[in-house]
């Protein structure tokens, strides 16, 4: 019987620099490069959120950025941006869990399975501290979905002409729906 080596942190630092990657069940779940669309999206959310990381007591981080938690089943995020109110970690990866993170729906992140995999993340997301995750889909209606960690199971919905928040996460944030499709 041969024993498989659980992932480590160490793994992920070993890979190529153009590798997004989070561990999950002991094993380096690598994530594939995005589209034009979420790409896009998730860079607005990022700028948007550096524009209020001194008032609202933290700092923005965009796509890529690796976020070193310990949970039984998962050792890293990667969301496609985040806003953390932790110290600074220097090269290494941020300690703990940003206190909001959007994940932008790519063109494979739909149907029951993905539904699945989105659910169990955010369960992890506030597991870790996470305080508020987005759920952008750019080809629903129903935009973007703020799920709370006080409230997992209720997201409230924004809209396009609509302006979405991330409360109590980012205090005082606010970005109009409709930056997303810019």
């Amino acid at each position: 019987m041969s024993t498989k080596s659980q992932a480590t942190i160490e793994d992920l630092y070993r890979l190529p620099d153009d590798g997004k990657a989070e561990i999950i069940n002991g094993e380096i779940a690598l994530m594939s490069p995005t589209g034009d669309m979420p790409a896009r999206a998730g860079g607005s959310i990022f700028v948007s959120l550096k524009g209020v990381e001194r008032q609202a007591g933290g700092r923005a981080y965009p796509d890529n950025v690796g976020f070193k938690v310990n949970l039984p089943n998962r050792q890293s995020f990667s969301p496609d941006a985040a806003f953390y109110v932790g110290k600074s970690s220097g090269m290494k990866f941020l300690e703990g869990a940003p206190v909001f993170a959007a994940e932008i729906r790519s063109e494979n992140d739909y149907g029951r399975e993905a539904e699945l995999k989105l659910a169990s993340k955010r369960k992890d997301y506030f597991a870790a501290g996470t305080l508020v995750v987005w759920d952008v889909d750019l080809l629903s209606d129903d935009v973007v979905k703020v799920y709370r960690a006080s409230d997992p199971d209720n997201p409230k919905v924004y809209r396009r002409g609509e302006i979405a928040e991330a409360e109590p996460a980012v205090p005082g944030w606010r970005m109009p729906v409709d930056e997303l499709f810019d």
